[in-house]
C-alpha cells in the first residue's frame, strides 16, 4: 500500500485534542496546525480515521498542495494531480472550497477552473470528451491560502459530529465534535462521575460515555469512500472489528440534567440511538439548584450564553445562581464550562484556575475550568 497523506480539519482550539488521538491510532507524522491535523497513512488508515476520531470534523485525503499565484497556475496544478487514480470513469467529482490570503479571491473561479481541470486529465485518461458523472461521489476541495493550493477529495461526507444518535436538537445544540473535545479536555477516563447540569439534548453526557466506553464514534453511521472503487472494502470490516475489540464495559456514573422535559426526553431518546441508555441518566433538574452526593467529580457543562438562546440579563442570573450552587459542592469536585459570555467570571463569582480558547461554531468561547 502506497502512502496518503490526510487533512483532519478541526473547530478552533482542539487541534492539540484531534492530535493526540491521531497519535493514539499510530499513524505517522503527526502535525497540529491551526483549525487542522496532517498525518500520512495507508489505504488501511482510511477507514480507522473516520472510525475513530471524536473531534475532527472530517477525514480529506490531499492529492497534492503547488503555488498558485494565478490561475494558469492553479489549472495547471490541479491537471497534474493523479486523479484517475482515485475517480473512476463514472465518478462524480463535484468541487468546493475556499480563498484566504490570496490573490485568487474568486471562489466560484476557482471552483470552475479547479473541475475543468480534473475532467481535462479524467478526460484524457479515459479517451472522453464528456465524462458521465454517474457513479459515486468524490467530492473534490480546495483550499487556497496565500499563493499555496492544496487539493483533496473527503472521504466522510457528512461531516464527523454527525454520529448518528442525534435525529434532531433543542435550540443551539452543541457540536458532537466539541462536546467529546470538551471531556477530553477535562481529561475524564470513565473513573469518576461526570455531571451536566445544563444537558440539552444530552450532547456532553452521551460523548462522554462513549469516551468511557471507548466506543468508535462513527460505528453507526456510513461514508463517502465507502463506495469508492479503489478502495478495498474488507478495510472497512477490519476497521470495524477492530474499533469494536477495543470497547470495555464497566460502571459508570454520568447524569445530565435539565429544566426543560422535552429537553431531558430527547436526549434519552438520543443516548438509546447511541447505545449508550445503560450507563447514562437523565432527570428533568435545576442547575441553579445543583447538588451531588459524593465528594469528588466533574461537572462539564454549555449553558446558554445569553447570545444565542437567552438574554443576556438572564444568562447572567443563572450563571450568578449556578455559582451559589457550585460553592456548596465539596473540594474533589472540578468544573469544566464552555460560556461565549464575556463577563462570566465576575457573574459566577469566581476566577477560573485556567482558561482556553475553543470555538462553537464561529462563536468565541472560552472554557473556564475550575480545578
Amino acid at each position: 500500500m502506497s502512502e496518503l497523506q490526510f487533512t483532519i480539519p478541526t473547530l478552533f482550539g482542539l487541534e492539540g485534542v484531534c492530535a493526540d488521538e491521531v497519535r493514539r491510532l499510530n499513524l505517522p507524522q503527526v502535525q497540529a496546525e491551526n483549525g487542522r491535523v496532517l498525518c500520512t497513512g495507508t489505504d488501511a488508515s482510511l477507514p480507522r480515521l473516520n472510525l475513530n476520531i471524536r473531534t475532527g470534523e472530517r477525514v480529506l485525503l490531499t492529492l497534492g498542495t503547488f503555488p498558485a499565484r494565478d490561475f494558469d497556475a492553479l489549472f495547471e496544478g490541479t491537471r497534474a494531480l493523479p486523479w484517475e487514480r482515485f475517480i473512476p470513469k463514472n465518478g462524480q467529482f463535484p468541487v468546493k472550497g475556499h480563498c484566504l490570503n490570496s490573490a485568487l479571491r474568486s471562489v466560484p473561479a476557482c471552483q470552475s477552473i479547479v473541475k475543468k481541470a480534473i475532467a481535462a486529465r479524467l478526460g484524457g485518461k479515459y479517451g472522453l470528451n464528456t465524462l458521465p458523472e454517474t457513479g459515486a461521489l468524490h467530492q473534490v476541495q480546495f483550499s487556497i491560502m496565500g499563493d499555496e493550493a492544496a487539493l483533496m477529495l473527503d472521504t466522510s461526507g457528512p461531516g464527523l459530529h454527525k454520529r448518528g444518535y442525534r435525529a434532531q436538537g433543542v435550540a443551539a445544540p452543541l457540536r458532537e465534535t466539541l462536546a467529546a473535545g470538551l471531556v477530553l479536555l477535562s481529561r475524564y477516563r470513565g473513573k469518576d462521575p461526570l455531571c451536566d447540569p445544563f444537558c440539552g439534548s444530552g450532547t456532553i453526557p452521551i460523548e462522554a460515555a462513549l469516551i468511557a466506553k471507548n466506543r468508535a464514534p462513527g460505528l453507526n453511521r456510513s461514508f463517502s469512500a465507502q463506495k469508492w472503487s479503489w478502495l478495498d472494502k474488507k478495510l472497512w470490516m477490519s476497521a470495524a472489528d477492530e474499533a469494536e475489540d477495543r470497547e470495555f464495559d464497566g460502571e459508570y456514573e454520568i447524569w445530565g440534567g435539565d429544566i426543560d422535559p422535552e429537553a431531558v426526553a430527547l436526549a434519552k431518546h438520543n443516548a438509546q440511538l447511541a447505545e449508550v441508555e445503560d450507563i447514562v441518566r437523565f432527570d428533568v433538574d435545576d442547575a441553579t439548584r445543583f447538588h451531588w452526593g459524593g465528594l469528588y467529580g466533574r461537572v462539564v457543562t454549555n449553558p446558554p450564553y445569553g447570545e444565542r438562546v437567552m438574554e443576556r440579563k438572564e444568562a447572567e442570573e443563572l450563571y450568578r445562581a449556578f455559582g451559589r450552587a457550585w460553592d456548596k459542592l465539596p473540594e474533589g469536585w472540578k468544573l469544566y464550562l464552555l460560556s461565549s459570555h464575556t463577563e462570566f467570571e465576575r457573574t459566577f463569582g469566581k476566577r477560573a484556575d485556567k482558561k482556553r480558547k475553543l470555538y462553537n461554531g464561529m462563536l468565541k468561547c472560552d472554557l473556564f475550568m475550575y480545578l
